[in-house]
């Protein structure tokens, strides 16, 4: 297995964050090679600004936690995400609008956001502990269709966060047609690896410093 750096979303999104925290944040995800970090709105431009001249991505939530705002404000975050400097965009689907089979609505906004986000990589949270299996496949289709990148089980704010059995069943309706994002509950190196080995493609996490120490204790690397 390469590096778990190159999976890693280093991630701080609580309510309390600091301008301090996003700096020790970006200079983690620097000195660690992660592959973004992901970071409130309202910290972005200081994020851009940090890792500008860095291999690691500027990225950002749309609609989040709950992704009940309408499908023009969310297409409006993504706009004013992007022009601040995110080149990543993790949004959070209408739940209510999934659970009572309105998928066409899901994925109008999908659609919506990765018009509004350009070129800019739009992760598609689905919220996987709010879901039965046949919708979280159907969810996936909806990814597909409406143009994002990625697929993600959780916000990290519901009830639970990644399983490794979501992960696989997200990668087995994936196909290889779009990339999995686990996130949620993941703070150490055994579930991150179980994550991985399940079809993960990326994780948010904010351990990732630990993490990485953890893996690369194990395989004796200095």
């Amino acid at each position: 297995m390469i590096s778990p750096a190159h999976y890693i979303d280093h991630t701080l999104l609580k309510a309390e964050t600091t301008a301090d925290q996003i700096r020790a944040l970006c200079e983690e995800a620097v000195e660690f090679g992660f592959a973004s970090v992901c970071v409130p709105p309202v910290f972005v431009p200081l994020a851009a600004d940090l890792l500008y001249g860095s291999d690691v991505a500027a990225g950002t939530v749309v609609g989040f936690p709950l992704g009940y705002v309408p499908a023009a404000v969310k297409a409006f975050e993504s706009s004013r995400a992007v022009a601040s400097g995110a080149t990543e965009l993790d949004m959070v689907i209408h739940l209510g609008a999934a659970v009572s089979g309105r998928l066409e609505d899901v994925e109008e906004e999908i659609r919506q956001v990765v018009k509004a986000a350009g070129g800019a990589v739009v992760k598609v949270i689905i919220e996987c502990c709010c879901l039965t299996s046949p919708l979280k496949e159907a969810l996936v289709e909806c990814v597909v269709r409406g143009g994002a990148g990625y697929v993600k089980t959780s916000t990290g704010f519901a009830a639970n966060g990644a399983t490794v059995d979501d992960v696989r069943l997200l990668a087995r309706a994936a196909r290889g047609r779009i990339g999995v994002k686990a996130a949620g509950g993941i703070r150490d190196w055994e579930g991150f690896r179980a994550l991985i080995e399940a079809g993960a493609s990326r994780i948010g996490t904010s351990a990732g410093v630990k993490i990485f120490d953890q893996w690369r204790d194990r395989d004796g690397i200095e």
